[in-house]
């Protein structure tokens, strides 16, 4: 067996090692540095870009936006408010009486004079009442007219035993009188003219007991028929009432003019102070106008102002002011001092223009949604861009329908977003897209 050595390759065939051919290459680090600092730069560019490209600030919609300049100008220190014409008199109609509606006489929108009738009711118990009063009143009557009666007939009575005792008072007296001549010539005794005087004084109790008797009886009875008087007379006030009730069951219009709000129907069964309706003056009218609560403490009757009609002027005063405030709102009303436009009606609607106080300079600003957001205390002021807007804080006076008095806090020139801040929180930036 024959066994085969590797004794390796012959010096002619053994590999180069390439040691011969490896060189040494310095490094490059300059390269290395200028590829980093592009890198940097790069990034610091792509920050930069994305950071321009951001929004600072609340981004809003420019288009929607409404803006005004601050201006120096003229103050027109007046307001201008939607004013509806009402009657400067009116005259309530309350049912007085309740009963059922048997008949109507007059219909809503007619002109109606002093003393119509307008509707009838009915109220049994109305009439039942003035049967009892009436017939009150006729007992009473009965009473006292028997009482005086009674009253001449005992005056009579006594008026007759007076001048009978008045007449037997003078036969005593005489015969006493010739008594006396007689006893003094001797004829008679001292008796009978002692029975003589005696006679006549009895005589004289007699009459002064009768005219007493009389006297007491008469104030008895004058007293009696006074008390009755007094009592008719409380009982013609009963039947009077209780008369102008049942009368008061067939209404008439108390003054003359239109009948407004005016819808009874036959059958209805109304109420004591129901109402029914009103009558409206129909030649003279009044304004009623609704104003911002913030011209309260600037509003003052007899303050002047104006409305128009087809190119008319017509000057109206305030007349009331009413301070109750509902949903940021009080009431006033005007009336026309000079005259008045000849065709208007009620609910008629007309601008009135009320001065408040004397045109004045000073820092305008046009007005707008946003002070009923801020209150006049701050604004969103742009930049000279355009692109955004600083909330900056601003101090207002005096205010009309269409200006500000600006007394701090902006210059003339500055542009100021007038629409509403509702939507805009409390940011104190904007971002303004185009």
């Amino acid at each position: 067996m024959h066994i085969k050595k590797n004794i390796g390759p012959t010096p002619t065939q053994l590999p180069s090692s390439g040691a011969a051919m490896d060189v040494v290459v310095p490094r490059k680090r300059g390269k290395a540095i200028a590829i980093g600092l592009a890198a940097t730069l790069a990034v610091a560019a792509a920050g930069y870009g994305l950071w321009a490209w951001m929004p600072r600030g609340l981004q809003v919609d420019g288009t929607d936006l409404r803006i005004g300049q601050a201006e120096r100008g003229i103050f027109v220190d007046e307001i201008v408010v939607r004013a509806n014409a009402e009657p400067l008199n009116s005259v309530i109609l309350d049912s007085v009486e309740s009963g059922r509606v048997e008949e109507v006489f007059a219909i809503d929108g007619t002109l109606v004079k002093k003393g119509q009738l307008l509707f009838r009711i009915s109220n049994p118990q109305r009439n039942l009442e003035l049967l009892a009063r009436q017939s009150e009143h006729a007992v009473s009557i009965f009473n006292l007219s028997n009482l005086r009666v009674a009253q001449e007939a005992s005056a009579s009575d006594h008026q007759r035993r007076r001048e009978d005792l008045q007449f037997a008072l003078e036969q005593v007296r005489k015969q006493h009188e010739r008594n006396v001549r007689l006893a003094a010539q001797g004829y008679i005794s001292a008796v009978a003219l002692e029975e003589s005087a005696d006679k006549l004084q009895q005589q004289r109790r007699l009459l002064a007991q009768e005219e007493r008797a009389s006297a007491t009886e008469e104030n008895v009875r004058r007293n009696a028929a006074t008390q009755l008087e007094t009592a008719i007379e409380g009982l013609n006030s009963g039947l009077k009432l209780v008369s102008a009730t049942v009368e008061a069951l067939a209404v008439r219009a108390p003054v003359e003019g239109r009948l407004t709000n005016f819808r009874l129907q036959v059958g209805e069964s109304i109420s004591t102070g129901k109402n029914i309706g009103r009558i409206d003056d129909p030649a003279r009218f009044k304004l009623s106008a609704s104003v911002d609560e913030y011209y309260l403490n600037r509003m003052a009757v007899g303050r002047h102002g104006s409305v128009k009609q087809d190119e008319r002027s017509f000057a109206v005063d305030i007349r009331t002011i009413y301070p109750q405030i509902k949903d940021g709102r009080f009431m006033v009303e005007l009336v026309f001092t000079g005259g008045q436009p000849p065709v208007l009606n009620p609910g008629q609607s007309l601008d009135a223009r009320i001065t408040l106080g004397e045109p004045a300079k000073a820092l305008l600003l046009p007005n707008g949604a946003f002070i009923n957001d801020s209150g006049g205390a701050w604004v969103y002021v742009l930049d000279a861009d355009g692109r955004t807007a600083q909330r900056r804080a601003v101090r207002v006076g005096r205010r009309n329908n269409s200006q500000l008095e600006v007394l701090d806090g902006l210059v003339a020139g500055d542009k100021v977003i007038l629409s509403s801040y509702a939507a805009y929180g409390n940011s104190p930036r904007l971002q303004i897209t185009q």
